[in-house]
């Protein structure tokens, strides 16, 4: 195996299992020396007696890889600030900082309260931004002494880029996440040198074994054939952006499952109509609704034909 990670530094939340793990264990397959961290919480925020993250950082030191674990909650910030100063003070720098760690709270929205509505947003947006905006300042700081290729990676959904009924709390959080990713990359990119990206990833974890309709897609396979939705394949995708000389283009949102990987495009415009230097009237809307709504069916794709079942061949 390359090691082209090799002497990089990395930060990843939600290390304890699932994507978290897979990235933390091929980041370190390919020589990066890596923070975990983990609150080491169920998957609606509770405590729980597990403490996944250890046995992970065990299995990188096993292999002669670098691993320190940090408990902070990633939506603290200061704790965030905790964790980003770690990485400094074991290894000496930070190179990448992969944004994993979340949270479910499932309801239709007309059951959904207000606290659910909030402990979502609260650790997908805000523990994204936490470590993200300590991280730049870091990143600021070490580009004056010349710009490092640094990575920083988001973790969307397929829900936030697609919809899913009863996730409007979390498919909302995932949409905002793409697009902190690519105001990161105009922040970021040209000033200090920092890659920014969004994935979307769809794998065996937590999170999907307890999304609506998602369960009975991502079972195990078949023994001897291809895990197509082991969080291994996303791992190495993952692993690949983080590489100094990655030439992904800053600011692009991947999904990625499986042995596919889909580039997704931001917001565009679609359709414009015009009326002069003058207002519109309803009757002038009314005469051109066609125009504006030309495609409109095609403006969001339906989960339902991104989601396969075991053994279908993927929509490239």
């Amino acid at each position: 195996m390359t090691r082209r990670l090799e002497g990089r530094v990395a930060v990843v939340t939600g290390a304890g299992r699932g994507l978290g793990a897979a990235y933390a264990l091929a980041l370190a397959d390919h020589g990066a020396k890596v923070v975990l961290n983990d609150l080491g919480a169920g998957l609606q925020g509770e405590k729980i007696d597990e403490d996944p993250v250890v046995q992970v950082a065990e299995a990188i030191r096993a292999k002669g890889g670098e691993a320190v674990i940090d408990r902070g909650d990633v939506a603290d910030f200061d704790a965030a600030g905790q964790l980003i100063e770690t990485a400094l003070s074991s290894f000496g720098a930070l190179d990448i900082l992969i944004n994993n760690a979340g949270i479910l709270r499932d309801r239709m929205l007309v059951n959904m309260t207000v606290q659910e509505w909030d402990d979502v947003i609260r650790v997908h947006l805000r523990g994204h931004f936490c470590p993200t905006q300590h991280a730049a300042v870091h990143w600021r700081e070490r580009a004056k002494q010349g710009k490092a290729d640094a990575v920083l990676i988001h973790t969307t959904s397929i829900a936030g880029l697609h919809g899913n009924a009863g996730q409007a709390n979390y498919s909302t959080a995932k949409s905002g996440l793409a697009t902190l990713a690519y105001l990161n990359h105009l922040e970021l990119h040209a000033r200090y040198g920092v890659r920014a990206y969004a994935i979307a990833p769809n794998a065996r974890t937590r999170l999907t074994l307890n999304s609506p309709g998602a369960a009975d897609l991502v079972r195990e396979p078949e023994a001897g054939t291809f895990d197509y939705f082991s969080p291994d394949n996303v791992a190495a995708f993952v692993a690949w952006l983080g590489a100094a000389d990655c030439a992904a283009p800053s600011g692009t949102i991947y999904g990625v499952e499986g042995g596919l990987v889909r580039r997704y495009d931001a917001w565009h415009i679609a359709t414009s109509i015009n009326n002069g230097d003058k207002r519109w009237t309803f009757e002038e809307l009314d005469a051109r609704v066609d125009e504006l709504a030309a495609g409109h069916e095609r403006t969001f794709t339906p989960l339902s034909e991104i989601l396969i079942a075991p053994g279908q061949a993927p929509r490239a």
